[in-house]
């Protein structure tokens, strides 16, 4: 199910060429829009700064968790045991857990904790992210449905374990 849910996005790679540029800006960029939201929330006072203070520390478990998962598990990236469509150069690493959903998850549902606007916006932009990365050739969509599943339970369950420590 995974393979042929990948290869009917990814079969249209190097098909259109204006999604193409959109998909691979997606997954090259976006990260900037996120690090910008974080730093414009850390200038901010009140639930503003604090939200940006729990969106940093998300990503920072996350990262951990990351590192921790690429330690003890390997699957090799779609590419690696297939002829795919790929559109821009990528590691040989394990292809799960998916680094740029996990932070983008991360940030988007930490924001989303606090400012239901902000964060439904970094959501879509944070769901377009994992499909921009099954679309360029470099991860399977369960690896990105993964990805997500955890970044999202990480902010979830930070939020929860701190309320005491950062009132609103």
């Amino acid at each position: 199910m995974n393979e042929k849910l990948f290869k009917s996005i990814n079969q249209y790679a190097g098909r259109f060429s204006l999604f193409d540029f959109l998909m691979i800006f997606v997954s090259n960029k976006t990260r900037y829009v996120f690090v910008f939201v974080l730093i414009f929330m850390w200038f901010k006072n009140g639930p503003y700064r604090k939200a940006g203070y729990k969106a940093g520390i998300s990503a920072g478990i996350t990262l951990l968790i990351h590192t921790l998962i690429k330690l003890f598990y390997f699957k090799p990236r779609p590419f690696v045991r297939r002829r795919v469509g790929i559109l821009i150069p990528s590691k040989r690493d394990s292809t799960f857990p998916s680094k740029h959903t996990l932070l983008a998850f991360a940030i988007s549902t930490s924001i989303y904790l606090y400012n239901r606007v902000i964060g439904s916006m970094l959501w879509v932009l944070a769901l377009l992210t994992g499909f921009s990365r099954i679309w360029v050739g470099h991860h399977y969509p369960y690896d990105i449905i993964g990805s997500a599943v955890i970044a999202t339970m990480t902010s979830v369950i930070l939020d929860k374990t701190t309320k005491r420590n950062f009132a609103r």
